[in-house]
């Protein structure tokens, strides 16, 4: 049996009045620590890529072949382009939209079902910080599924490529907008049914009401009206106009729309992970 008492006094002696060891400086912003859980976020989702990136995909090109053989692939819709080279954008910021959403959220309500919030409330990372890396992985999850969307419709419908800047800015506008209400939804909800219900009741009608499969050029009053109060018809409109250079609203109005709606989201966001509201109680 090991002599304890010689053992303890083999160690060095600690001397009276040492310092304590510095604490480390981790600077204005822990990079570091924002880019361990970006990087968590992002292969959450990419471990199970059949299941968040192929699913959605498969979607979209059902919904295609579904109304190319019910409409017309040939059909004219408004701007004078083929019906499916009109629906395609559409149907590319759909599955952005649904999977931003699905990704903020679903990470923060799993954490709380299974009690590891603790893994990101510890580590010494500030509600910027937090909300950064969960908006992170919910645009970097849009923008996978919209590209591979676009790459497996490209074969099937010739899209053009109008305005780029209109592109770049709604679909990463659309995806940090959508992670932001997930992050909101995700910390409001305390199981996964209350997450469905958002999806069900809000999301889905907003996204099938906007413009998705048709332009609203052709509703009468008042739904028209009412049409461009929903915030998704900016997103897809803009994002449509990108491609094939038309567009049933203001573009100025939609980009304005975008900039005024993601600020605020932004400050709900900081302000609800700031609170601890749900998280740490």
């Amino acid at each position: 049996m090991p002599d304890i008492a010689g053992a303890s006094e083999s160690q060095p002696p600690v001397q009276a009045g040492s310092a304590p060891p510095a604490p480390r400086d981790i600077g204005a912003v822990n990079w570091l620590g924002l880019w361990t859980l970006y990087k968590k976020e992002v292969r959450r989702f990419l471990k199970v890529s059949f299941q968040t990136v192929l699913a959605p995909v498969a979607t979209t090109l059902l919904f295609m072949m579904v109304f190319a053989l019910a409409i017309g692939a040939t059909r004219e819709a408004p701007g004078g382009v083929p019906f499916v080279m009109f629906l395609a954008p559409g149907l590319i910021m759909m599955g952005l939209l649904n999977n931003a959403f699905a990704n903020s959220s679903s990470s923060l309500i799993v954490a709380k079902v299974q009690g590891n919030t603790v893994d990101f409330l510890m580590p010494p990372l500030s509600p910027a910080e937090l909300a950064a890396a969960f908006i992170g992985g919910a645009v970097t999850r849009g923008v996978i599924v919209a590209l591979t969307s676009a790459v497996v419709i490209v074969p099937f419908v010739s899209l053009p490529v109008t305005h780029v800047w209109a592109i770049l800015f709604f679909g990463v506008g659309a995806a940090a907008m959508l992670g932001m209400v997930g992050v909101i939804a995700g910390v409001w909800a305390e199981k996964f049914d209350h997450l469905a219900v958002i999806t069900n009741f809000i999301i889905m009608p907003l996204t099938f009401l906007s413009g998705t499969f048709y332009s609203i050029s052709i509703l009468p009053e008042p739904f028209q009206t009412i049409s461009h109060i929903n915030p998704f018809f900016y997103l897809i409109d803009g994002f449509r106009y990108g491609f094939i250079g038309y567009a049933d609203g203001n573009i100025a109005i939609g980009v304005a729309m975008v900039l005024v709606i993601n600020a605020a989201l932004l400050t709900a966001t900081y302000l609800v992970l700031h609170s601890g509201w749900r998280l740490k109680t």
